[in-house]
């Protein structure tokens, strides 16, 4: 099953000045473009994001998602892979 990138992980690459489009990576959801150059493969698709939880289940229980992904990941969240997977996908 392939991922569809959400209008909310479009708006936030938008916000930060990349491109986002369909992962090359089996595993992967998105891959994050700057300039041209590939720079992150973010998400994995066996894992729901605040997009999918917003379309889903509306923003009261993606907000608590957040919440939780950000407690879990709070060493990622600052660089590299993590922080594109925050910034475009919570």
């Amino acid at each position: 099953m392939s991922y569809t990138i959400t209008s909310h992980s479009k708006e936030q690459a938008n916000k930060y000045g990349v491109i986002i489009k369909p992962s090359r990576k089996k595993n992967k959801k998105i891959d994050v473009y700057k300039n041209g150059d590939l720079i992150a493969s973010i998400g994995h698709k066996d894992y729901n994001d605040y997009g999918k939880y917003l379309q889903q289940k509306g923003k009261q229980y993606a907000d608590k998602k957040r919440i939780a992904y950000k407690k879990r990941h709070k060493n990622d969240l600052h660089s590299g892979n993590g922080m594109w997977a925050d910034r475009i996908l919570w």
